[in-house]
């Protein structure tokens, strides 16, 4: 059974950085997609970044430029590097992984999900 741990999260001023992780045990996927998912208060969960089994990136329009995915497969690892963060991205953000490999930027298509890990961000 697959499991994911995020880590990495923090507060940070307005301006800054963070890098995510999250590990992925038991996992065996050859096509799959891996995806960051924030949720703020009060408001809906929504994609980030996602990375499928070919390494085809994408981001929603709000972090792009500032955020980028990768993953060490050696690792079993994927990463979340956010710079030029904003008081906007405060969120807890999840990793999921959509074992079938739809690449999809919604949650419904994602089957495993990380406990999440808190990014906070101030002005």
């Amino acid at each position: 059974q697959v499991q994911l741990v995020e880590s990495g999260g923090g507060s940070v001023q307005s301006g800054g950085s963070l890098r995510l992780s999250c590990v992925a045990s038991g996992f065996t996927y050859s096509t799959y997609c891996l995806g960051w998912f924030r949720q703020a208060p009060g408001k809906e969960r929504e994609g980030v970044a996602f990375i499928d089994s070919d390494g085809t990136t994408s981001y929603a329009d709000s972090v792009k430029g500032r955020f980028t995915v990768s993953q060490d497969n050696a690792k079993n690892t994927l990463y979340l590097q956010m710079n030029s963060l904003k008081p906007e991205d405060t969120a807890m953000y999840y990793c999921a992984l959509d074992t079938v490999g739809y690449s999809s930027h919604y949650d419904e298509y994602y089957n495993v999900w990380g406990q999440g890990t808190q990014v906070t961000v101030s002005s």
